[in-house]
């Protein structure tokens, strides 16, 4: 017996509280105006200047309310939830985030985070002499480590590395991975017949913090018979019009607890029916995954089933994409939150760097989202350390409580800057005053 299974539906009396947000927690009036204002929904330090949205996410607070009332029923009868009541809002969430981005119900499932997602994906492979995976000099590092541990690890598949450097073009970007995968599929001599070749995509690059031409690098590994695998991490709730049955992906992840507004830590995995047969066990196996060594098996378990019950874990990040969705169905809906946070992304971005005397990566925006990269005032030969990055840290978080993004790429140093509902154009000028300290600092460091 499934320890999550449908087997009964539970009374009214037993049925736990939607996660939904209820009128009476949003006051029964309308939102905030977009900026500052926000600020009585989330809940930042005052004096805390926040354009790192991307890195971590924040909860509002009516989505934690949800969280708080959700895990306190959880806690008056564990075991009647687990195995009653979970599987109902698990579907539930399931279903409307496949809405979101256009897939089935059935081709979705949840877990902790993108990168867990992509190595359940990667590590269910069976990987062989001459497989080849492909990521790019910008893939998240750990997603980066995990195909580097599965090229040390027999059947050692060659890893093979796309370079990208920015700024680019999505035209250029096109060009290139077209060259690089015909590159790599006309080699391998008697192993190409056989052999499986899979890319690793970014949609959104983490650092810099660039949207990819994804869905058409999803076409050109389709037409070359290349498995495509979208680190999506960024993408759920900044990224417009998905659509992942136009899209085709064999594999797709993003994180629900950055931009969607859910908790810590939750992401969607989404597994087309194609390819569900690849995905034979999540991390970690559960107990109604099928061998077909049992003595009576009859054939493998359902993507879906395999993952409803991995072991004990708290299912509130999980669930608490029902509420998210509430939260941003009521500050009106995709549109008009992308809207006001891109918009915002590029204003802010060109005034931080007219302050900072410097340029934006993107200045024609083909590539900015909610997510802006401006170059610092440190030279570039200063290159990365760890001593130069937490100097960076400590005087933006410490010294000054206002904090985006910074990293080296490409011979010079960056900010990125996370755009959101609750960001106005000042939060720029504190930001750059934060960065000309920081930067100072740097460059007198580096004299030394």
């Amino acid at each position: 017996m499934d320890v999550m299974s449908d087997m009964k539906t539970p009374s009214s009396s037993e049925s736990a509280p939607s996660t939904l947000i209820t009128d009476a927690e949003l006051d029964k009036r309308a939102p905030p105006s977009f900026g500052h204002a926000m600020h009585e929904l989330f809940e930042f330090d005052p004096s805390y200047t926040n354009l790192n949205h991307g890195s971590y996410g924040s909860l509002p607070k009516p989505v934690r309310v949800a969280c708080e009332k959700l895990s306190a029923h959880i806690e008056a009868n564990p075991d009647r939830f687990v195995r009653i009541e979970c599987i109902r809002h698990w579907t539930e969430a399931r279903t409307r985030v496949a809405k979101l981005i256009g897939a089935e119900t059935d081709e979705c499932v949840l877990v902790n985070n993108t990168s867990h997602g992509i190595a359940t994906v990667l590590r269910n492979f069976e990987w062989n002499e001459g497989d080849i995976i492909i990521g790019t000099t910008t893939t998240y590092g750990a997603v980066s480590r995990a195909i580097r541990y599965l090229g040390d690890t027999p059947s050692h598949p060659q890893v093979s590395t796309f370079s990208l450097n920015f700024p680019t073009s999505h035209a250029e970007i096109l060009e290139n991975w077209r060259e690089h995968i015909r590159r790599v599929t006309s080699e391998g001599g008697d192993l190409k017949q056989t052999r499986k070749i899979v890319a690793v995509i970014d949609a959104i690059v983490s650092n810099p913090g660039a949207r990819l031409p994804w869905k058409e690098m999803v076409a050109i590994c389709k037409d070359a018979g290349v498995w495509s695998v979208i680190d999506a991490a960024h993408s759920i709730g900044q990224e417009l019009d998905i659509n992942l049955s136009e899209a085709k992906p064999d594999f797709w992840v993003s994180n629900c607890h950055k931009w969607l507004f859910a908790k810590r830590g939750c992401a969607v995995l989404y597994v087309p029916r194609r390819n569900q047969h690849v995905i034979k066990s999540p991390i970690p196996t559960p107990h109604n995954y099928r061998s077909s060594e049992d003595e009576y098996y009859n054939g493998p378990q359902k993507f879906v089933k395999l993952f409803e019950w991995t072991g004990t874990i708290d299912y509130v990040p999980l669930l608490s994409i029902n509420a998210a969705l509430d939260f941003r169905q009521w500050l009106g809906g995709e549109y008009k939150i992308n809207e006001y946070t891109h918009n915002l992304a590029i204003a802010g971005g060109k005034h931080l760097a007219s302050l900072l005397g410097t340029s934006v990566m993107d200045p024609d925006s083909e590539l900015t989202l909610n997510m802006v990269n401006v170059e610092l005032p440190i030279p570039g030969d200063i290159k990365y350390s760890d001593e130069v990055n937490s100097l960076l840290m400590n005087t933006l978080l410490v010294e000054w409580n206002a904090y985006a993004a910074h990293y080296y790429h490409n011979g010079k140093w960056w900010t990125r800057c996370s755009a959101q509902v609750w960001n106005e154009i000042s939060d720029f000028e504190v930001l750059a005053d934060a960065l000309k300290d920081a930067c100072e600092k740097v460059v007198k460091f580096a004299k030394q």
